[in-house]
């Protein structure tokens, strides 16, 4: 992994005001989203919690926090496998790296999507979640995960078919996708680039 002079130096000035357990956060509070998104019949609560940066600069900052914790779409079960494999992978990160890196590494992929949302009018933390899982699919390419509790795939294969994906849904719109994409994992490239690039 590349580890810039900057991120040791910043980790040895602002180390001790890092989040610890920062994935854990995220998952609870999107646990919280969920549940009141079920409460919320008429369907406001998610609307207001989404990045629409329209509505950014109409004074509603707080989108620019909250689309964090908009729950993805689909059934409780299939919602906790989610929010659990991210749990996974973010606290193996942190471990990896410490509070501080992965914090930051975190907060660079948040900035990225909002800029990329300021450009395209739209932004969801589910592209943010990518960047996730291709720095776990880097450090770990090996690492086995049993799809539908039964088949095992290696996490590398996964973040292969989950970019696939992406240029599959982007298709018709590939500068709009490609935007989207890029201020997700902008994270991804500033960490990895220079080793991906000589490998």
């Amino acid at each position: 992994m590349l580890i810039v002079g900057w991120i040791d130096w910043l980790d040895r000035k602002l180390g001790k005001y890092s989040i610890k357990n920062l994935m854990l956060y995220i998952t609870i509070l999107n646990g919280v989203a969920f549940i009141l998104s079920y409460l919320d019949t008429e369907g406001v609560f998610v609307f207001k919690l989404m990045l629409i940066p329209a509505y950014v600069m109409k004074g509603e900052v707080w989108r620019l926090v909250t689309f964090l914790f908009v729950p993805t779409e689909g059934s409780p079960f299939s919602f906790l496998i989610t929010l659990y494999f991210y749990y996974i992978i973010g606290s193996t990160l942190e471990h990896e790296w410490g509070s501080f890196k992965f914090n930051l590494y975190y907060l660079i992929g948040v900035l990225g999507t909002i800029g990329a949302a300021f450009i395209t009018g739209f932004g969801a933390a589910t592209y943010l979640n990518l960047s996730l899982i291709f720095a776990f699919a880097y450090l770990y390419p090996n690492f086995q995960l049993l799809l539908f509790f039964f088949l095992p795939v290696k996490i590398k294969y996964l973040a292969i078919a989950y970019a696939l994906f992406l240029v599959y849904n982007f298709r018709a719109v590939p500068v709009y996708g490609l935007i989207t994409v890029a201020g997700s994992i902008l994270n991804f490239l500033l960490f990895f680039g220079k080793d991906i690039i000589s490998w």
